[in-house]
């Protein structure tokens, strides 16, 4: 690769979907870095502007397309060259033929080929063609790549890609491939350069962490990786995503026994009907996925509980619904990412016909919402009048004088920024509040004392 070409090349990356997504844009921004190129807020800044995709769901598909049409009104860019391309889930997917529909993108590459983005799309400025890589493996190199964390005080850690699940509905498999965990001392080692570099808070990445290691020890091993990362003195460990026939009892009193792994579990249910569950392919039943979170809250009493709910998979009927809705009520979840079922061709979900009508299904998702806002708010309430350390991001894109942070138990914490004091002081500290507001989806109160 003639990588002078991209010398002094403004980039542009925007970033849809899961977190594995946004460290596979950190590690793009790394390469692209380390060759010279210089990151910018603008696609209209920018010489190259690349999309990171998800295909979880169908809008993600006519989001791509919105977006990349819209560079075609861009005006000219710095060089006077701009090179579009696209990376991904929908990149994997799709391949070539996501060129039938955007002529203007110069570079497809997929999800185990962002190694070599860099080389692509320094053949785009090169040749002017379009170049495309999509290979069914992932490339050895991806792991040791540079990355560009967002944060300095944060990092995504994968522990692992792929998955072996293939839920009836989900297309992730197909395209991240099957799992493969990374070596357990090489995790352990990145987590420990992390804490020599300031690093205060990790997240474990895998589309299951639950099975680590299952590929390489004939067993799961992830509870031994939460107290091996635990000892390297980082203070906030964190994970996802989390499925529940692998969470193993191990892994729960790991999570109660390491100080540093926080108080809040994403644990995706996905239904509360057993014979949907049966349909989705998930290998849990209602009763058992009820059961692990009483065994959960007996050891971490206190735990902030999450989850992901499907409204209006193919064949569900009201009384499945009111299984879900009671499920919800039961568990009493902190917060929960609910969607209406989008199809995705390829799955074996895609192929089951529903007559349900789309307003009773948008009725069923509305009832659900109001009850995970009921018990959002209530857990949240359990948080008023205490004193909350939370890990400050940033401000509050609505007041650049309220600092906006973390909570153990991943809430949104607002306090107001003391009179006179310089924000860059206290981003990537934890302060302490006193919590004196606490609505369905954040707390607020005031700072206790300074930052550390």
């Amino acid at each position: 690769m003639n990588s002078s070409i991209l010398s002094g090349k403004t980039y542009f990356i925007r970033t849809f979907g899961c977190q594995m997504n946004l460290h596979d844009s950190e590690r793009v921004s790394g390469l692209l870095d380390s060759l010279g190129c210089l990151e910018v807020g603008e696609p209209s800044d920018a010489d190259i502007v690349i999309f990171m995709t998800c295909c979880v769901r169908e809008a993600a598909d006519t989001r791509l397309y919105g977006q990349c049409s819209s560079c075609k009104s861009l005006p000219k860019s710095p060089s006077g060259r701009r090179v579009i391309a696209v990376g991904g889930c929908i990149a994997q997917r799709d391949g070539e033929g996501l060129l039938t529909n955007l002529d203007n993108v110069d570079v497809i590459f997929g999800t185990h080929s962002i190694a070599h983005v860099g080389e692509l799309i320094a053949q785009a400025f090169e040749d002017g063609d379009h170049h495309v890589r999509c290979e069914e493996i992932e490339d050895k190199g991806a792991t040791s790549m540079p990355w560009h964390r967002a944060t300095t005080f944060h990092s995504w850690v994968p522990i692992m890609t792929g998955c072996n699940n293939f839920c009836s509905y989900c297309i992730v498999p197909y395209v991240r491939g099957r799992e493969k965990s990374r070596p357990f001392e090489q995790i352990v080692d990145e987590v420990a350069g992390l804490v020599r570099s300031d690093v205060r808070e990790i997240t474990l990445l895998g589309q299951n962490v639950n099975s680590y290691g299952r590929d390489i020890f004939g067993k799961p091993r992830f509870a031994d990786l939460l107290r091996a990362v635990g000892e390297t003195g980082i203070e906030r460990i964190r994970f996802t995503s989390s499925h529940p026939k692998d969470l193993l009892p191990e892994t729960i009193n790991a999570m109660a026994d390491v100080p540093a792994v926080m108080p809040h579990l994403h644990l995706a249910v996905q239904s509360g009907s057993t014979r949907v569950l049966k349909e989705m392919n998930r290998r849990y039943t209602r009763e058992q996925y009820i059961d692990l979170v009483r065994s959960i809250r007996e050891k971490i009493p206190g735990i902030a509980l999450t989850t992901d709910i499907i409204v209006g998979f193919p064949g569900e009927t009201e009384e499945d619904f009111l299984q879900t809705l009671s499920l919800a009520e039961e568990v009493r979840y902190a917060q929960a990412f609910t969607f209406i079922y989008s199809k995705r061709e390829g799955t074996p979900a895609a192929m089951i016909d529903d007559p349900t009508p789309h307003d009773v299904i948008l009725d069923r998702f509305n009832r659900l919402v109001s009850v995970i806002e009921t018990t959002a708010h209530e857990f949240n309430q359990g948080q008023l009048h205490t004193t909350v350390p939370a890990l400050i991001e940033g401000t509050s894109k609505k007041d650049d004088c309220m600092l906006q942070g973390k909570s153990p138990w991943n809430q949104t914490v607002h306090a107001p920024l003391p009179e006179g004091a310089d924000i860059d002081s206290y981003i990537g500290k934890i302060v302490d509040v006193d919590v004196d507001v606490a609505k369905t989806w954040y707390l607020s109160g005031s700072l206790v004392g300074g930052p550390r």
